[in-house]
């Protein structure tokens, strides 16, 4: 058999199996980040998580006067309440496209942010060289970002879709 004529070939039941596992995998994506930012977001609210993110704050030039502001706590519920309500948007995006797209914008909003805390944070191990080997934390625990950021770039694109699709007809538009 020739190699054009195997690549004409398809296997049965793949495309319905394919669409299953992809309608699947959305679901637990959008499962998984809201898992994600609602809990980790929930821990913002204690004195543990506070103290464990201080040092990624006070090196971010991007946040860092906020600790001047609200205090280590206050920065920490502040990011908390962000994370939760981005959660929630994420749940309400199944029944809305606006808000599934906000919440997913909000999403990948955060997880850019937070990736750039591989560049002003002390993340690179010294014991190995530097850059690029990665330390446990935060440098190898931030990285997990890149994939947190493109799931919610999946989510954003979904909704925008939908959005298009539907004409974004009344503030509950569902697809």
């Amino acid at each position: 058999m020739s190699n054009s004529t195997l690549s004409h070939e398809t296997v049965p039941g793949a495309a319905g199996a394919g669409e299953t596992i992809g309608r699947i995998g959305h679901a637990g994506l959008r499962v998984s980040l809201v898992l994600v930012l609602g809990w980790i977001g929930a821990m913002k609210f204690t004195a543990y998580e506070a103290g464990a993110i201080q040092g990624l704050v006070s090196s971010s030039p991007f946040i860092s006067w906020l600790n001047s502001i609200l205090g280590v706590q206050g920065v920490s519920n502040l990011i908390g309440t962000i994370e939760i309500l981005t959660a929630l948007a994420l749940v309400l995006g199944i029944w809305s496209a606006r808000i599934g797209a906000l919440g997913a914008l909000m999403a990948a909003s955060t997880f850019a942010l937070t990736l750039t805390f591989l560049f002003s944070a002390p993340g690179w191990e010294p014991s190995l060289g530097g850059f690029p080997a990665l330390s446990v934390v935060p440098g190898q625990f931030l990285l997990k970002d890149a994939v947190l950021l493109a799931g919610a770039l999946v989510l954003l694109g979904e909704a925008l879709q939908r959005l298009a699709w539907t004409g974004a007809a009344g503030p509950l538009a569902r697809t």
